[in-house]
C-alpha cells in the first residue's frame, strides 16, 4: 500500500507540506534559489541571509544533479546560519536554465546540520534511475505524491551478486558529521576524475563510481558508515593516495564547520502560533506583525489593441504623454519626500529617468514605423524591455522591471485614458491585509495607513521599491506568496508575519491574544535595545572604541544610527559603479557624497575611494582580464592606471567637502585601497592636493586600508604619510594566508582570528602609535564580539561593521575592562592557531 503524505514525510520532518511548492514559475536560477530559501526561512529551518549564501555557492560549485534536478546549498562557512534541517521542493514544469544547456524541473533546497537529509537525498538520486516516475514528478498537481516519492526510503532492488573490490583498496569508516553531502562528495569526484584510474566506493554491497556525483550521493552514507575506496589501473597507487588524502583532509574541515554551526545557531524571531495554522508562505519583506481580515484585489488586465495611426499623429502623442507622466512623476516625488523623506522619493526621480531611456523610445518609434498603434507600440517595448530586465542574474537590476512597468502604465494611461489601471483601491472600512497579484511603488506610497495594516503580493521581490516603500512606511509585508494568495476569501480572518514571510489563515482567539502578546513582547523588547544601542562602546575602566557601520548609499545611514551607529567607518563607493551600465559622472558622485554627510548630520564619514578588482569586476569600464585579479590590478593601482576615474572621484569628495562647511562637511576622510608601497600613497597624496588646491577645498583626512602583509610590516613608515589606518581583516587574512577567501575547500580555513593575521594587526597599531595615527578596522571580525574584544586590546581605536552587528558588540565592550582585553590580546598573539586563540572566549574578555 502506498504510504499517504503524513507517513511519507514523518522519518525525518524534513519535506513538511509548507516546504513543497508546485506549479513554480521563476524567472530564472537566482529567483528559483531565493523563492525555495524561502520556504526555508519561513520554516524557520535558516536564517535569512542563508539565502545569500546559497547564491554564493552557485559561483564556486555545481549544484545541477542531472535529469532535470538541482539541489542548491549554502556556502561552508555559513553553516551556523542552518538553525534546523530541512528541505524545500520547488517543482518549476516549464522549467529554467540552471546552467548552459541543464534544465531544472525539481530545485530541492538543503539545509542540513546533520545527516538527516542523507535519506530524501540518497531518495532523489534512486528516482533518477527511474526516469518514468521522475520525469511524472515534475508536472504532478497532488503534494502529497511528491512528498511519497521523496520521502519513501525504499531500498533499490539488491544486486543479483556482492560489491566486489578492486586491485587498490583502503578501508575507512566516514567520520563527517553529516554524512556525505553533495559538497564534499563533490570534492572526491573532483579528485578521483584527475585520474585515468578505474575508482570506486563500496557500501555493503552498493558500489559507486568515485567519478560520479549522483553515485556517490546513492550511497547515503551517514557518520559511522564502513566504506571500501579501491582503485585499479596504470596509476592506481598513487589515485588511491590522493583520494585517501582529499578523503581524510575534509575530516577537520566538516568537524569544525559542524561545531560552528552548533554554537551560532540562532533561534527564529518571528511569530510562531500556538497551534498549526493553514499558512500561505512568501518571502519577508518587511517586519512586522498584522492581525486582521485580507482583501483581495483583482488582478489588473491590460488589453492594448493595436490601432494604428499616421506615424507622425502617433509621434506627437507619445511625446505628449512622455512630458505629462514626467511632471505627474516630479509631483510625486515632491510628494513623497515630504510624507516619507528624500530617499523614498527618489524612487520616482529614478522611474522619471527611466523615460529618457533612447533604447527604450527608440523601439516604441520603430514599431510604429513597421505599422503599429502608439499605444500597442509602447506597451510592448515596455514589456520586451522589462523581460530582458527580469531574466537577468543581476537581482538588482531585475527589481527595477517592476519600475519599468509601473512608469510604462502611467504614460499608457496617458496615450488612451482607457487604459488606466491602479489608482486608490476600493477599500473595506475596517483596517485589512492587503492582498494583491503586485503593486506599483506607486500605488503603495499611496496607500491609506487608516485602511491598509499589511500587505501581501503575489508576485514581486525583497529588493524591489514597493518592498522598500513598505519598510518605510512600517507596513509589514511579504511577497512572492504565488497564486494560492489570490484565491483567498475577502474578510478571511488572518495574521501576517512579515518577519518570515508568512500569511497565517483563520486563527483562533487564543492565536490571534498569543499574537498581540508577542507583539507587546517586540516593543518592549525593541525599546530596551534601542536605548541601550545609543550608548558608548565604553569599556567599565572608562576606555572608549568608536564604532561605525559599514554602508554603501545614503539611505543606509537611518538604519545604520538607529543600530547604534556613531559613524560610518567605510562607504563603498564601488556601489556607485556595480549598479549601472556606465560610469557614474562628477555630479552624480558629489549628490551622493553630500547626501551621505547630510543624513550623518555631522557625524564622521570615512570614504574609500574606488575599489575594483578581485571579486569585484565592472563590464563597462572594460578591464583586460586577468588570470589572477585578487594579485593583479585593483583598488590604488586601478586608480593610479586610471587618472580619470580617480580625478572624478576626488573632485566629488572635495566638493561635498567644501559644500558641506563646518555643519556637516568637516568629519569627510578619504582612504585608499590596497596600498603596498610608498610610491602608491605620495602619488595619491598629491594629487589630493593638486585637486584641493584646484577647488580651493578644506584639507580632509587621508589614510590608507591595510589589506596585504607588505602594509602592515611597512606601518611604521607608511604612517608618515597619512593620517589614520583602516585594517581590511577579510583581504588581509587572505593574503597573509594565501588562501582564496572564496575557495570551496579552503575557505573555512581563512580564520581572521589567526594568530598571524592577530601578529600584523599589532604591527600596524604599533607602527601607527610611533607617529600618534590611529586604526581602525573595517573588516568582518570587527562585528564578531570576541574579534572586537580583541581588536581593543591589540589597540584599535575604531571598529566598523555592518549595522546589525553593532549591538552585540556594544554589549561586549562595555561589559569588560581593557586590562582584561590587553591580557586577552596577548594571550592570543602567544597562541599556535585559530582554534586556540577562539578558545579563549569566554564571554566577558
Amino acid at each position: 500500500m502506498a504510504p499517504d503524505a503524513n507517513t511519507a514525510i514523518m522519518p525525518t520532518d524534513l519535506l513538511r507540506p509548507d516546504l513543497l511548492r508546485l506549479n513554480a514559475s521563476p524567472a530564472g536560477k537566482e529567483e528559483a534559489i531565493r523563492e525555495a530559501a524561502q520556504l526555508l526561512i519561513a520554516a524557520g529551518c535558516i536564517d535569512p541571509a542563508y539565502a545569500a549564501s546559497m547564491l554564493r555557492r552557485e559561483a564556486v560549485a555545481n549544484t545541477f544533479l542531472g535529469h532535470g534536478v538541482a539541489i542548491p546549498h549554502g556556502m561552508v562557512e555559513d553553516r551556523g546560519m542552518v538553525r534546523r534541517s530541512g528541505i524545500a521542493v520547488l517543482q518549476v514544469p516549464g522549467g529554467i536554465e540552471w546552467n548552459p544547456g541543464q534544465t531544472a524541473h525539481l530545485v530541492v533546497a538543503i539545509a542540513a546540520q546533520s545527516d538527516a537529509h542523507i535519506a530524501v537525498l540518497r531518495r532523489l538520486t534512486r528516482l533518477m534511475q527511474d526516469e518514468a516516475r521522475l520525469t511524472a514528478l515534475f508536472t504532478v498537481t497532488d503534494p502529497a505524491i511528491l512528498a511519497a516519492a521523496l520521502g519513501e526510503d525504499a531500498p533499490l532492488t539488491a544486486p543479483t551478486t556482492p560489491g566486489s573490490d578492486l586491485a587498490e583498496r583502503f578501508d575507512w569508516v566516514v567520520d563527517y558529521p553529516t554524512g556525505l553531502p553533495a559538497r564534499p562528495a563533490t570534492a572526491w569526484v573532483e579528485t578521483a576524475r584527475a585520474s585515468a584510474a578505474r575508482i570506486q566506493v563500496r557500501h555493503g554491497d552498493l558500489v559507486a563510481d568515485a567519478k560520479a556525483l549522483v553515485a556517490l550521493l546513492q550511497l547515503g552514507l551517514r557518520a559511522g558508515d564502513s566504506v571500501v575506496v579501491s582503485a585499479e589501473g596504470d596509476d592506481a597507487v598513487a589515485a588511491l593516495a590522493r583520494m585517501k588524502a582529499t578523503i581524510t583532509r575534509l575530516t577537520a574541515r566538516e568537524k569544525a564547520d559542524a561545531a560552528a554551526a552548533q554554537k551560532s545557531r540562532a533561534p527564529v524571531r518571528g511569530w510562531m502560533p500556538p497551534t498549526p495554522l493553514p499558512a500561505v508562505p512568501g518571502i519577508a519583506a518587511s517586519p512586522g506583525l498584522a492581525i486582521g481580515p485580507v482583501h483581495v484585489l483583482p488582478r489588473a488586465v491590460v488589453s492594448v489593441s493595436d490601432e494604428p495611426v499616421p506615424l507622425i499623429e502617433g509621434g506627437d502623442r507619445l511625446h505628449e504623454a512622455l512630458s505629462l507622466t514626467r511632471q505627474t512623476l516630479k509631483a510625486l516625488a515632491d510628494d513623497t519626500a515630504r510624507r516619507l523623506g528624500p530617499s523614498e522619493a527618489a524612487i520616482f526621480t529614478a522611474q522619471a529617468e527611466i523615460l529618457n531611456d533612447t533604447d527604450l523610445v527608440t523601439l516604441a518609434c520603430q514599431l510604429m514605423v513597421e505599422g503599429h498603434g502608439v499605444a500597442w507600440s509602447w506597451h510592448q517595448a515596455v514589456e520586451r524591455t522589462a523581460a530582458g530586465l527580469a531574466a537577468l542574474d543581476n537581482p538588482v537590476l531585475a527589481a527595477r522591471a517592476a519600475d519599468l512597468r509601473d512608469v510604462g502604465q502611467r504614460v499608457l494611461a496617458r496615450i488612451d485614458p482607457a487604459l488606466r489601471t491602479g489608482g486608490a483601491p476600493d477599500l473595506p472600512d475596517t483596517p485589512c491585509i492587503l492582498i494583491a497579484e503586485d503593486l506599483s511603488p506607486s500605488d503603495t506610497a499611496a496607500l491609506d495607513m487608516a485602511r491598509v495594516i499589511g500587505l501581501a503580493t503575489a508576485q514581486g521581490g525583497p529588493t524591489s521599491h514597493t518592498a522598500i516603500l513598505a519598510r518605510t512606511l512600517g507596513l509589514p509585508a511579504m511577497v512572492a506568496g504565488g497564486a494560492a494568495l489570490m484565491e483567498l476569501a475577502n474578510g478571511t480572518p488572518a495574521i501576517l508575519d512579515g518577519q518570515t514571510g508568512r500569511l497565517h489563515l483563520s486563527p483562533a482567539e487564543a492565536d490571534t491574544a498569543d499574537a498581540r502578546a508577542w507583539v507587546a513582547r517586540e516593543e518592549a523588547r525593541k525599546a530596551e535595545e534601542e536605548a541601550r544601542r545609543g550608548l558608548p562602546a565604553r569599556t567599565r575602566d572608562g576606555h572608549e572604541v568608536e564604532i561605525g557601520a559599514n554602508v554603501n548609499r545614503p539611505d543606509q545611514v537611518a538604519v545604520a544610527l538607529s543600530q547604534g551607529a556613531e559613524s560610518v567607518g567605510l562607504m563603498r563607493t564601488e556601489f556607485l559603479f556595480l549598479e549601472r551600465g556606465d560610469a557614474p559622472s562628477e555630479d552624480e558622485q558629489y549628490e551622493t557624497y553630500r547626501g551621505m554627510l547630510t543624513a550623518l548630520e555631522g557625524r564622521p564619514l570615512i570614504v574609500r575611494a574606488l575599489d575594483i578588482g578581485g571579486d569585484k569586476q565592472v563590464p563597462h569600464l572594460q578591464l583586460p582580464h586577468e588570470e589572477n585579479p585578487f594579485l593583479g590590478v585593483r583598488g590604488a593601482r586601478l586608480l593610479l592606471r586610471k587618472p580619470e576615474l580617480l580625478e572624478t572621484q576626488l573632485r566629488a569628495l572635495y566638493r561635498a567637502a567644501k559644500e558641506g562647511g563646518a555643519k556637516d562637511g568637516g568629519n569627510l576622510s578619504i582612504m585608499f585601497p590596497m596600498i603596498t608601497a610608498l610610491g602608491e600613497v605620495q602619488t595619491l597624496r598629491a594629487a589630493c592636493d593638486r585637486i584641493r588646491a584646484e577647488l580651493d577645498a578644506p584639507a580632509v583626512p587621508l589614510g590608507i586600508m591595510v589589506e596585504v602583509p607588505a602594509a602592515a610590516i611597512q606601518a611604521d613608515v607608511l604612517a608618515r604619510h597619512v593620517d589614520f589606518f583602516s585594517i581590511g581583516t577579510n583581504d588581509l587574512t587572505q593574503y597573509a594566508l594565501a588562501i582564496d577567501r572564496q575557495h570551496p575547500e579552503l575557505a573555512a580555513e581563512a580564520d581572521s582570528l589567526h594568530p598571524a593575521v592577530l601578529r600584523l594587526i599589532r604591527l600596524t597599531v604599533e607602527g601607527a602609535e610611533r607617529h600618534g595615527r590611529w586604526v581602525g578596522v573595517c573588516g568582518g571580525i570587527a562585528g564578531d564580539p570576541f574579534g572586537a574584544a580583541l581588536l581593543t586590546g591589540l589597540g584599535v581605536r575604531e571598529l566598523s561593521m555592518t549595522p546589525r552587528d553593532i549591538p552585540a558588540v556594544k554589549d561586549r565592550l562595555r561589559g569588560s575592562d581593557l586590562s582584561a582585553l590587553k591580557d586577552a590580546a596577548q594571550r592570543a598573539l602567544e597562541c599556535e592557531t585559530a582554534d586556540a586563540v577562539r578558545a579563549l572566549d569566554g564571554g566577558e574578555a
